[in-house]
């Protein structure tokens, strides 16, 4: 598995959820996670969330971090849902190492209460897609600027974030080799 962060803007409108966006955006044809910083709208022809799309209210943010995962080892809903949840506390932990404590519910994060994350997960023919964006800045919503995060950091928890995902599924990885059935001896 292999991660990347894109320096250049870009935004996020859902199509970037599709099988196979890291290979046409970053010619990565195996297990990846690219993150990115950028505005979202997400029309009602781009959710997959079916509650959200049936609320009919768009998903719109001016400034977030992004984060589009892929895995090819499955097309199990179940599975990406838990790497999902995997990958939302492990956010929260990086944060809470720079000093931003929050709750979780589920995908969500929220910071004083007010929802700081929004994520998806799902499955196509041939793999596993989740996309994950945090609010650098938001009117309404939880954001990384009202808690004093500095500009100059974000594409450092990018990182920090993306490389600690890669690393925790090579570890997982390196567990399933090490580890005999149960009744073999």
């Amino acid at each position: 598995m292999k991660w990347i962060v894109l320096k250049k803007p870009l935004d996020y409108d859902g199509s970037q959820i599709s099988s196979l966006w890291g290979y046409m955006e970053a010619d990565l044809q195996e297990d990846s996670i690219i993150a990115f910083r950028g505005s979202c709208d997400v029309q009602l022809r781009h959710m997959i969330d079916l509650e959200d799309r049936k609320e009919g209210d768009p998903i719109y943010s001016t400034d977030m971090l992004h984060f589009i995962i892929e895995h090819f080892d499955s097309t199990d809903l179940k599975l990406i849902y838990a790497r999902q949840r995997l990958f939302t506390a492990m956010v929260a932990e990086v944060l809470l190492q720079r000093g931003i404590s929050t709750s979780r519910a589920g995908d969500d994060l929220f910071v004083q209460g007010k929802k700081l994350s929004i994520s998806i997960a799902s499955t196509s023919s041939v793999s596993q897609k989740i996309h994950f964006g945090m609010n650098v800045e938001h009117g309404i919503y939880g954001c990384l600027k009202d808690q004093g995060f500095d500009e100059k950091d974000l594409f450092t928890v990018m990182e920090k974030i993306a490389s600690r995902y890669v690393d925790e599924i090579h570890d997982i990885e390196k567990d399933l080799r090490k580890s005999r059935p149960l009744g073999v001896m």
